[in-house]
């Protein structure tokens, strides 16, 4: 493993010496203050602009609350972790920022982990500093979904696989096997990495002799148990997840460039190889190279750069959501280290540890004046800029004016009745495109018991709304919500408990929207 001389300091400088020489002798120092650095940043900077959580975040709270393995998208872990998160704070306003950042960071220290084991203890820490340089673990992260919700166990199967596979007891292999399952939870993209970890195990010899032990099997017997129930749940609903993504590959082919995917990629690792070059490490070292042992260079690019390149190609011919790559990115660091490692001393340390910083404040900072000025200035609306709080206040003011008994379902315009139900204090359900499939948690029996309070915008109703609202008092409410642009109008029409004759509650049509 990498060490450095503790005399060889000095000549960076007295004034920082002391604390160079305290950081590099405990690297778990430095990775906790930029964890910390990470966190607190990417928490406060959204709560104190965004009025409203982004879209997929209150998607997750309001299924979150229905506590259903799975739904039409994804296995529902991250919203089970928004929904705690509600439960132990009581907020809608910050808890869900730090659940994104500590995922992040809990990424940070996975991957260091495995670093540390593959290439030693100095480049595995920085081979972290580079990672607040990837787009990926910076400004999309406030958007807490199943792609983010994913990054750790990415990290944490990397992990287990390389200790498992190199020998490692029966406690690494039932680690994998657990892990493994419940990053299927968080989503079912999880089994990329999972085929090419089993395509590594096979193909390395070392790691294919621990086959002949029991362990790998019964890691593999702790896996199947964990996943048991979402398969059981994906049968039941006629694996609309698997339409659902057909539905959104089929978007994506139709809206975007055929390149698009791939240029967004290119686009998130631009601040990566600029702080590569920034560091130093892109210059010629006259130090001799160490090679990295030929198994662990073939282990750390199979899985750290494997599943990233198959979907970029798997791009041109289909659809692909330019989030969806995010957790590919996590060994990118770890990847270059192995090539570049040689050339690592203390003065390209201290840069990577200052542009790490420097990536984290500077993007935060520009995410807070953006998003600020979008909203404010700009007047664009985005899904940050709805006055959450103000819209849910009137939504349950409507509706316990009109009728009797909490608020119980909203619905119409999906994402307004979301927000119409995060704050509520009744917690309503969302009943999903008014469609059952989509919100099996909604009945016939449930609309007629407790009613719905339908949402949407503008002043007029929508045609598809018609059938639910023909004759009912429709409210028109104008809610501020920017400095520069006008008002939104924000309709809201109660459909009283007891209605009997509603309209057919289950659609024909899959809804594939674009988040």
């Amino acid at each position: 493993m990498d060490r450095w001389v503790p005399a060889a300091l000095p000549a960076v400088g007295l004034d920082s010496s002391l604390v160079w020489s305290a950081l590099l002798r405990h690297p778990w120092g430095l990775l906790s203050l930029l964890c910390l650095v990470q966190i607190l940043c990417w928490t406060m900077v959204p709560t104190l602009i965004d009025p409203a959580p982004p879209g997929d975040v209150v998607e997750g709270f309001m299924w979150g609350r229905e506590w259903v393995l799975l739904t039409y998208k994804h296995p529902q872990l991250p919203g089970w972790l928004l929904e705690t998160s509600h439960l132990l704070t009581g907020s809608f306003r910050w808890p869900q920022y730090l659940v994104a950042q500590l995922t992040i960071s809990a990424t940070f220290i996975l991957v260091y982990l495995l670093a540390r084991d593959t290439l030693g203890r100095d480049k595995a820490l920085a081979a972290v500093l580079l990672m607040p340089s990837i787009y990926f673990f910076g400004w999309p992260t406030p958007q807490f979904n199943h792609d983010y919700a994913q990054m750790p166990f990415w990290a944490a199967i990397c992990w287990l696989l390389w200790r498992a596979g190199r020998g490692g007891g029966a406690g690494w292999w039932l680690a994998l096997g657990l892990v493994s399952g419940i990053g299927l939870y968080a989503k079912f993209s999880t089994c990329l990495l999972l085929a090419f970890g089993g395509l590594w195990l096979l193909c390395d010899p070392r790691a294919r002799s621990r086959l002949a032990t029991p362990w790998p099997w019964l890691g593999l017997a702790v896996f199947l148990a964990v996943v048991a129930p979402l398969a059981i749940a994906l049968y039941r609903i006629d694996f609309l997840p698997l339409t659902y993504f057909a539905g959104r590959d089929a978007w994506v082919s139709e809206h975007r460039a055929r390149l698009y995917y791939i240029g967004v990629q290119v686009a998130g690792l631009s601040g990566f190889l600029l702080v590569l070059a920034l560091s130093g490490l892109l210059r010629r070292s006259p130090a001799p190279q160490v090679p990295v042992e030929r198994h662990t260079l073939v282990y750390l690019c199979w899985m750290g750069l494997g599943p990233a390149v198959l979907i970029m190609v798997v791009s041109l011919f289909t659809g692909t959501g330019e989030a969806w790559g995010a957790p590919m990115y996590n060994l990118v660091g770890v990847v270059a280290l192995a090539f570049l490692g040689h050339r690592l001393g203390v003065a390209e340390m201290r840069r990577l540890a200052i542009c790490a910083f420097i990536c984290i404040v500077a993007m935060s900072g520009a995410y807070g004046a953006i998003r600020w000025t979008d909203c404010n200035v700009r007047g664009r609306m985005d899904a940050v800029c709805w006055p959450a709080r103000p819209i849910s206040d009137e939504a349950e003011a409507i509706w316990h004016a009109a009728a009797p008994g909490r608020l119980d379902i909203v619905g119409g315009d999906t994402n307004l009745a979301m927000l119409a139900g995060l704050n509520a204090y009744d917690k309503p359900s969302i009943f999903t495109d008014l469609d059952m499939r989509f919100a099996p948690w909604i009945t016939r029996q449930r609309l007629r018991d407790h009613g719905m309070l339908m949402v949407w915008s503008g002043r007029h109703v929508p045609s598809r709304l018609l059938a639910w609202v023909d004759n009912i008092p429709v409210k028109t409410v104008l809610f501020n919500w920017s400095r520069e642009a006008p008002p939104v109008a924000i309709s809201f029409a109660v459909v009283p408990p007891g209605t009997r004759h509603l309209p057919a509650a289950a659609s024909s049509r899959t809804r594939h929207p674009r988040s």
